[in-house]
């Protein structure tokens, strides 16, 4: 059995990394973190007009991620996998957990609140109605 847990590092995706261990014993847990360059342009500086700003975005965000992806296996004894992809993250969820062959989806209720989250919407409400497997989604 493969489980995608979406990883972002905030409580509710912890609690959902515990859950998805907790709940499908043996499986293997695969933690998926989205690198959004959307949500990243929200807050971009003026210098992001220039020149190699974004693969400089992009460089210092995956080195992040590769660290919180490797102090989530602190969270929980299991061995995990892990992937971060780049995209919208409704949407890299559904399509990572359809190409990886995912038999259930475990996510927290959000990772983002205020105003980002109004105005983005709810990652967890889209992967929900479009994923092609079982989500729970973990509050």
């Amino acid at each position: 059995m493969r489980i995608v847990v979406p990883y972002d590092g905030s409580e509710l995706s912890k609690k959902a990394l515990r859950h998805a261990v907790d709940t499908y014993e043996g499986a293997d847990i695969v933690l998926v973190h989205v690198l959004d360059f959307v949500e990243a342009g929200y807050d971009a500086p003026p210098e992001a007009a220039l020149p190699g700003y974004w693969q400089e975005w992009y460089e210092e965000a995956e080195g992040g991620a590769e660290e919180l992806l490797a102090k989530a296996e602190d969270i929980v004894d299991a061995d995990l996998e892990t992937e971060i992809v780049v995209g919208r993250p409704a949407s890299e969820i559904v399509a990572f957990a359809e190409e990886t062959d995912a038999d259930a989806i475990v996510m927290g209720s959000h990772g983002r609140d205020g105003v980002s989250r109004i105005l983005l919407g709810s990652v967890a409400e889209t992967v929900v109605r479009r994923a092609t497997v079982p989500v729970t989604v973990v509050r």
